[in-house]
């Protein structure tokens, strides 16, 4: 026995070491107690004498046969030690065990021929329970990488679905949009119904007067064929006669023939007109509907393309998340049959006093190696050496005070670990991400660093964010945490966070899609190959930087890189040597982009907004307008550049542009 506990334990050793049955006096003495007996003889009341029995074997003559004074005590004292357990503790199991191994030595002790054999058996007992413990302790780092596959898996599917949903609602617009153009020509269709409708009553009327006018010429030239012509009873007609001579009406019945028929074909050719182009659309409006179509036509396919790409992205990755998923419940599995099988060893509970109590120590050194163990408790020696506080003052709830600094009173330390802090962060960025989302716009972190904890601790919400802030600022070497910091004291823009979260992201999507085989691994061509296709701007020395860190960081050289172990963290959540050198690489170049730029308003004490525009386009002529107009709201702290009139020190917009994410866009325009 190796616990401290046993030492306690052995200092009230039962009795029934000392006292042994008649006959035990020798070493190695055997009862002579039948040994098919149960272990168990307890007294029971017959219900109808009265009287109390044994319930076990009987001796030769019949009579009860006494369990031997030894087992009686180690019993007796295996019970009551069983009984003294707390069964709510979260050390059961092992305490439960303690016990059985001191019955189990005291039976050893007692019997000194048997004494080496049974101290073999033990001892090959505890070989195996410490074996089977480092098994487990082996198997827990990847229950760690297991559960940063999951949640990034998770990020994905949920980027993904938020690029589907803009898709979506992309198509759903153009849906609208054409659905009103068609509503347009319906009432366009309806109107030229309208007008054909009044065009058949006027040429119904004309028809009618047609008509009358025929039958009157009729009439007419029928009254003038049966009137006889006589100028010699009519004097003055004759007179009249001589002065206008009438016309022939065979002229005249002639020249009406002609008209009829010239009258029949001006109909005839309008009913064909009418018939031919009655449902015929004007030229004009026929071409600007036929380029609307090639339009939407082209847009569709576009749209059709990407979605495709994106599904068949969206699939792989899902199948990623289903075999990482297979692996996860296996290796659950196995580790629950270990952890079942084992016992775990004793910690160091000789530095318990160290930290104040013995379940913090616990807390901090579960599940760690030696080396960590070290490493972690000279962490908290350095963290208490340099500000060793047991409660907090609150700053008050005046207006100078941040929101989430706005407390009053005694706030007690709890003095969180880096690990926890790394994680408190985390969840902070990922619930702020979804409330933006849902928001669709962009909140304070002071603000909604102060509803977390309000909404997460309730009223020990004081308590927990003095002790964040506490343990960050012991921790600011540490670049995810020092971000964090700078971001909450408006050092650097939040920009700074999500474009390098964004580049990571497209980083691994590149290398995904660069990954032909689905295996996990790619040669060193196609490595450095998806590392132009993601970074077309670095140079082939930054690249080849780029592919030593990761074959430096995988400890291989030639061979195929695994590059989703490249985005794997420790404990303390922190990269790896390749993605450190990407973020640092993203910074020079964001450095030397603002140095470019100083250069362009070198001379300049002041600057406009159409200055700076001019600046950037001089720089990066293949900046988009929304990159650019984002820079200079950023750069003037506005929102809306078209009230901003006044001129800005050049200086303080050089100043605001270094500590956001402000990128080149292009190719760095060639000398002339």
């Amino acid at each position: 026995m190796t616990s401290s506990g046993k030492g306690a334990r052995r200092q009230v050793k039962p009795a029934s070491v000392l006292l042994r049955s008649k006959g035990a006096d020798k070493p190695g003495y055997l009862s002579t107690w039948p040994a098919h007996v149960s272990s168990q003889i307890v007294l029971q009341k017959d219900p109808l004498s009265g009287v109390n029995r044994h319930h076990g074997c009987s001796d030769e003559f019949g009579g009860p046969v006494p369990k031997p004074r030894f087992l009686e005590q180690l019993e007796c004292y295996l019970k009551r030690e069983l009984t003294a357990l707390d069964p709510l503790s979260p050390k059961l199991q092992e305490r439960k065990l303690q016990v059985y191994r001191e019955v189990f030595d005291y039976f050893i002790e007692d019997f000194k021929t048997y004494k080496p054999l049974l101290c073999a058996v033990k001892n090959e007992y505890d070989i195996t329970l410490a074996y089977l413990q480092e098994q487990i302790r082996e198997l827990e780092p990847l229950r760690s990488q297991l559960v940063l596959l999951s949640e990034r898996c998770d990020k994905k599917v949920l980027g993904l679905r938020e690029k589907e949903r803009a898709e979506i609602r992309i198509l759903k617009q153009e849906r609208q949009h054409l659905q009103q153009v068609i509503e347009s020509m319906r009432e366009e269709q309806r109107a030229l119904q309208t007008q054909v409708y009044r065009l058949k009553e006027e040429l119904a009327v004309q028809y009618l007067q047609y008509r009358d006018e025929h039958d009157a010429r009729k009439l007419l030239i029928a009254n003038i064929s049966s009137v006889s012509y006589n100028p010699e009873e009519d004097p003055d007609m004759a007179h009249d006669g001589d002065e206008v001579q009438p016309e022939d009406p065979v002229t005249v019945k002639l020249a009406l023939k002609v008209c009829r028929e010239d009258l029949t074909k001006a109909q005839v050719e309008l009913n064909r007109l009418h018939a031919e182009y009655g449902d015929v659309v004007p030229r004009r409006d026929w071409e600007n509907l036929d380029r609307m179509y090639k339009e939407n036509l082209l847009k569709l396919e576009t749209s059709q393309t990407d979605f495709d790409q994106m599904k068949s992205e969206y699939d792989a990755l899902l199948d990623v998340h289903r075999q990482v998923s297979l692996q996860k419940d296996s290796l659950q599995k196995e580790l629950e049959v270990f952890q079942e099988a084992s016992t775990p060893r004793p910690h160091w509970e000789q530095c318990a006093d160290v930290l104040g109590s013995r379940e913090r120590w616990s807390e901090i050194f579960e599940g760690q190696s030696s080396k960590k163990r070290l490493e972690i408790l000279l962490e908290e020696l350095n963290s208490m050496g340099l500000q060793q506080k047991e409660f907090f003052s609150g700053m008050g709830t005046s207006s100078d005070v941040p929101i989430y600094l706005r407390y009053e009173g005694q706030l007690r330390n709890l003095r969180l670990r880096k690990a926890d802090v790394v994680r408190i962060i985390k969840d902070i960025w990922r619930e702020k991400a979804s409330e933006d989302e849902k928001l669709d716009d962009r909140s304070d972190l002071k603000e909604f660093l102060h509803q977390y904890m309000e909404r997460q601790h309730g009223g020990q919400a004081g308590e927990w964010v003095y002790s964040l802030l506490d343990s960050i600022k012991c921790n600011l070497k540490d670049d995810f945490i020092s971000l964090f910091y700078d971001i909450l004291t408006n050092k650097v823009h939040e920009s700074l966070y999500h474009g390098q979260t964004q580049l990571l992201s497209n980083l691994l999507k590149v290398l995904i899609q660069s990954d032909s085989t689905e295996s996990g691994l790619l040669t060193a061509a196609e490595f450095r190959e998806a590392l132009r296709t993601a970074f077309p701007l670095k140079g082939d020395q930054d690249i080849e930087e780029l592919v030593v860190a990761a074959q430096s960081e995988l400890e291989t050289s030639e061979g195929s890189i695994a590059y989703q172990r490249l985005y794997t963290e420790d404990t303390d959540g922190n990269h790896g040597q390749f993605l450190g050198l990407v973020k640092r690489q993203a910074t020079a170049e964001r450095h030397h982009y603002i140095n470019q730029l100083r250069t362009q308003l070198e001379g300049k004490e002041v600057v406009s907004v159409e200055e700076t525009m001019s600046a950037f386009k001089t720089i990066d002529p293949t900046l988009d307008s929304e990159s650019l107009y984002w820079n200079l709201r950023i750069a003037f702290h506005t929102k809306d550049l078209t009230l901003h009139t006044a001129l800005l020190s050049t200086e303080v917009a050089i100043q605001r542009l270094s500590v956001a994410n402000v990128s080149r866009a292009g190719p760095m325009p060639q000398p002339e």
